[in-house]
């Protein structure tokens, strides 16, 4: 190929920049095992430890992860019960085990994108062969997933932006969503019953090990099946009903929760999902442009496409919960940027006009440095602060601190009574809390475990009120500021026994009978 033609082909479908789009992805995987060796602690990390060291103890009846109560969990997955049975078995410690999860992960997300991908470029052959344009494009559709949002971060489980995955890359959705690319990968390629069965098991390992990427599964299975070229005859539909049955069946067996029970769990997640859907522009606008002209094209190609049918499946779902106020439904999102950000890496390669290919070059070009430069505070949980540029350092947010200072004192199943935040990490070291940091579901007393924890803490408590909240949970630690009131300092009830970051107290409980 010669300097003009390379220059025609657009700045990603010349050999060269072929070359770069792999490097880079595979950079982007490199930083990623780097943050699996750090594990920055934020937001759920603390629930999912505590999963994993109460599957450690009790492989086959385990109780709530989060307070000492019998009680079902929606945690207690296929996912975490193999972490649970590693660390059981290996005896490593609980975030050793997740940091094994994660590269699991990564390596299934990778693997499910090289596949996913991989289903679309057999109908490109004639425009380029090779397992080494596979990868330029595969490594392309990563870059897009990761760096192509908007330039304002949106974290969030379940969500493949570069920071938010630095975040969440030991939770179980970033496990489940990369299996979705082995299904979706899957579904288009299935042919026969061991196939569609395999589908089957899949999808009910992905539904329940994450329910809300579950969601995001079954709705690219949809676009993936009714896309599929030729239309399915009678036998495709009775092997893909016999895979969705044995999905069902074994959704319905699980023996750690009721799945289906937590189609009345609802109202609980409403409030904390409403940001879901603020400052959308901001957040999304670069694949909205790109991904949507993307989107455009393939539709005016195929009208049955099956990522634009995927794309249209999460936008009415994630434009009916913020109509109808049911704000969990943002947790869809990924149905929608999945689509259009593959669409994107797509048709940079598989556009049939070159004009097209080197103006969607250029512009994923441009919207994915954005989307770096948006993004690179992730640097800040490899490199020290002190290392980053002034301008990157200021888009790094610190992780949370945990508390491992407390475990000298605090044994495997004893009770904490500590507010929401503390209560958000503590278990994850074996402890239990009075009240869970989290929504549980199936945790029948929760509201009033949560009253007991403000009555505790209330200026206007009593102290034979606080002492009855301390009676009532067993209580034998206490974790708490100064200013966050309960029993005062030098209480004969309270003995301090360690102070943590920032003058946090630890305090043994002395109940006389």
């Amino acid at each position: 190929m010669t300097a003009a033609e390379a220059a025609r082909e657009g700045p990603l479908t010349a050999a060269p920049a072929r070359i770069a789009a792999g490097a880079a992805a595979c950079g982007v995987l490199v930083l990623l095992l780097a943050v699996v060796v750090r594990l920055p602690w934020a937001g759920d990390l603390g629930i999912h430890a505590a999963t994993v060291e109460r599957l450690r103890h009790d492989l086959l009846d385990p109780s709530d992860p989060l307070v000492a109560a019998d009680a079902d969990s929606p945690y207690y997955s296929p996912w975490t019960l193999l972490l649970g049975c590693v660390a059981k078995v290996t005896g490593l410690g609980v975030f050793v085990v997740l940091r094994v999860g994660a590269v699991v992960s990564l390596a299934v997300l990778a693997g499910g994108v090289w596949a996913f991908t991989g289903t679309f470029l057999q109908r490109a052959a004639g425009r380029g062969r090779g397992r080494g344009r596979r990868a330029a494009v595969a490594g392309l559709v990563l870059l897009c997933l990761v760096l192509l949002w908007g330039t304002a971060p949106f974290n969030w489980s379940g969500y493949l932006g570069l920071n938010s995955l630095a975040l969440c890359v030991a939770y179980p959705s970033t496990f489940a969503l990369g299996a979705s690319f082995w299904l979706w990968a899957l579904l288009r390629r299935a042919t026969s019953w061991a196939h569609f069965l395999g589908a089957g098991v899949l999808w009910a390992v992905i539904l329940l090990s994450h329910q809300f990427t579950g969601v995001v599964a079954s709705l690219g299975a949809l676009a993936m099946v009714l896309g599929a070229w030729p239309w399915p005859d009678l036998a495709h539909w009775l092997r893909l009903a016999g895979g969705l049955a044995t999905g069902l069946l074994l959704i319905a067996l699980w023996p750690y929760y009721s799945f289906f029970a937590l189609f009345g769990a609802g109202e609980n997640l409403e409030a904390i999902h409403r940001s879901l859907y603020r400052d959308l522009p901001a957040r999304l606008w670069l694949v909205a442009l790109v991904g949507g002209a993307a989107l455009v094209l393939r539709w005016r190609r195929d009208r049955r496409d099956p990522l634009v049918l995927f794309c249209l499946a999460g936008l009415a779902v994630f434009a009916a919960g913020g109509l109808t106020g049911h704000w969990s439904w943002g947790r869809v999102l990924p149905a929608v940027m999945v689509p259009a950000q593959t669409a994107a890496a797509l048709e940079v390669f598989g556009a049939h006009r070159r004009a097209v290919r080197l103006g969607l070059g250029w512009t994923v070009t441009a919207a994915l440095l954005l989307g770096a430069w948006t993004q690179s505070g992730t640097l800040g949980y490899v490199l020290p602060r002190s290392a980053l540029p002034s301008p990157v350092a200021a888009k790094y947010r610190e992780p949370w601190g945990g508390y491992h200072w407390i475990t000298p004192w605090v044994a495997y199943g004893d009770v904490v009574l500590a507010k929401t935040f503390p209560a958000r990490q503590i278990p994850a070291y074996g402890p239990y809390t009075v009240a869970p940091g989290y929504p549980d579901f199936f945790l029948d007393d929760e509201q009033a475990r949560e009253k007991a924890v403000r009555t505790y803490f209330a200026a206007g408590t009593a102290r034979s009120g606080r002492l009855g909240v301390l009676r009532r949970y067993g209580v034998e630690w206490v974790v708490a500021y100064r200013s966050d009131g309960g029993l005062r300092a030098g209480d004969p009830a309270l003995e301090r026994v360690a102070v943590g970051p920032r003058g946090q107290q630890l305090y043994r409980v002395r109940l006389s009978g």
